[in-house]
């Protein structure tokens, strides 16, 4: 009996073992997907942010 609630016990962690890696890989590829969506507008605003080039410099 101990044996067969063992396995029950470890059907039921490698479920939750699973739902945990995809919540724990969907919320790694939000946080990529927010810093490069953060790093995009910082390249961004650095371009605007820039003084336009001098005329003699061309």
């Amino acid at each position: 009996m101990l044996r067969m609630m063992n396995f029950a016990y470890a059907a039921f962690m490698a479920e939750t073992q699973d739902e945990k890696k995809a919540r724990l890989a969907q919320a790694l590829r939000d946080n990529l997907r927010r810093r490069k969506a953060q790093s995009r507008d910082a390249v961004r605003e650095e371009g605007d942010a820039s003084p336009p080039p001098h005329p003699s410099r061309r």
